[in-house]
């Protein structure tokens, strides 16, 4: 399978290429030129295998004249080592936990299975591979793990100072090695900026061979496909197709839902769940889409106000505004109703939300209350003891620590602070 520059659509480069170029020289997002199509029959077989096959099935289209099947089935077995398990947190909404694996956040698999495919292509180049990614949060740790130690590739990534939390900024700052934080004096949205310029910088990409792990990447952002698949394996089907409610900053998660349902994963409804940060949901509203300058909110990881894998949403759907609507409820949920349902939630159902979780299932419940047949499945992106103020503020506790955590606040932190210029990022790059 190709892939084609949205904003150029007569550019095609393979899964490897569109892979190694993070994205196209026209600053578009990579897309499938074809989606795979499973006839219900054919979705009912997939799901009842093992996880693994599962994702191996799902996966090999995407990837099939890059990476050999005896190759992807080592890379994905890796990537999902860790569970994923759907938890009924009442008799109508139901937790697909995400958080289960080494940094403790959803997107530990899109950067394992990216750091293994970026591993497997190093064997044809020469030099190293820089990967520079933006984080808001959650993105950092996972990448700086995952890519932690593989030959051929180094990371920088850029963070938001003072914007994600203190075991974030632990996870991405602690590394070192072939891991570099560069602690940027701003927002997410100027984070990505600069990494943006960068790939289009000619001085940086005759220096550099450089790629993303951010969800712009295809490598990152179609496997994130694999939750829905694993929610629906574990959903019980005599109570009807489930409404999923997505934590949404960036929209890479979203727009990889709204791929696995196109390809025939029985899913009736998505709710995009946004904080503050709101453009497209006042879009799903019915509002003319508008990018927003980012504020601050306690659920960090999605405080984009430019998010830029809308487009791929868009994309999907042709452009057709009222396609997208009818299959995409937007909701809002402010920093104070977010504390209100983290509190009446671990009361009421002895479930601990962390903030992003609390934004999914307040908005899902209150897509449930005016649909009143539906049941629905949120994710659990995040630990909540990466949040540990939030939690504390509001519950008066402190959040267990998963295994891994207390050693994290050992090791020594690491970052170079840099102004939200681009030409300070460059010069740095190119004076290293």
């Amino acid at each position: 399978m190709n892939f084609y520059s949205i904003q150029d659509p007569s550019f095609r480069v393979s899964f490897e290429q569109a892979t190694l170029m993070g994205q196209a020289p026209s600053r578009g997002l990579f897309f499938p030129e074809s989606i795979p199509a499973y006839s219900p029959h054919h979705m009912s077989r997939l799901l009842v295998l093992s996880r693994e096959e599962l994702a191996f099935e799902i996966m090999q289209p995407y990837v099939s004249e890059s990476i050999p099947d005896n190759v992807l089935r080592e890379i994905v077995i890796d990537t999902i080592n860790f569970p994923t398990p759907l938890v009924a947190v009442n008799s109508m909404i139901s937790a697909l936990e995400l958080f289960h694996g080494p940094t403790w956040a959803f997107k530990d698999v899109g950067a394992r299975f990216m750091s293994r495919c970026l591993g497997y292509f190093y064997r044809h180049h020469r030099g190293k591979i820089t990967v520079l990614v933006a984080t808001s949060g959650d993105t950092g740790g996972a990448v700086a793990n995952g890519f932690l130690g593989v030959e051929g590739v180094e990371v920088i990534i850029l963070y938001p100072k003072g914007k994600v939390s203190p075991v974030q900024e632990l996870q991405l700052t602690t590394c070192g090695e072939n891991v570099t934080a560069l602690a940027i004096k701003g927002s997410f949205d100027d984070c990505q900026s600069m990494v943006k310029e960068a790939f289009m910088d000619t001085d940086l990409c005759k220096r550099y061979q450089l790629t993303s792990a951010n969800s712009i990447n295809i490598a990152r952002w179609l496997p994130q496909q694999l939750y829905y698949f694993f929610a629906i394996q574990q959903w019980n089907k005599e109570s009807g197709d489930p409404v999923i409610s997505v934590p949404s900053g960036n929209f890479g998660n979203l727009a990889a839902g709204l791929v696995a349902r196109r390809s025939g994963l029985p899913i009736a409804h998505f709710i995009a769940a946004c904080n503050s940060n709101d453009a497209v949901a006042r879009f799903l509203q019915g509002e003319s889409y508008t990018s927003r300058i980012s504020v601050p909110t306690i659920s960090n990881a999605m405080d984009v106000g430019d998010p830029s894998n809308f487009i791929r949403i868009l994309e999907l759907f042709n452009h057709e505004f009222s396609s997208v609507r009818g299959m995409v409820t937007g909701y809002s949920i402010s920093d104070a109703a977010t504390m209100a349902c983290i509190q009446q939630v671990y009361e009421k159902n002895h479930y601990l939300l962390d903030p992003h979780g609390a934004v999914a299932f307040q908005a899902l419940e209150e897509y449930i209350s005016a649909h009143n047949d539906q049941k629905g499945v949120f994710l659990a992106t995040a630990h909540p003891v990466k949040f540990p103020d939030v939690i504390q503020t509001t519950l008066g506790i402190d959040p267990v620590m998963p295994s891994g955590a207390t050693e994290l606040f050992s090791k020594k932190s690491c970052s170079i602070e840099m102004e939200p210029i681009y030409l300070q990022l460059k010069n740095w790059l190119l004076n290293r």
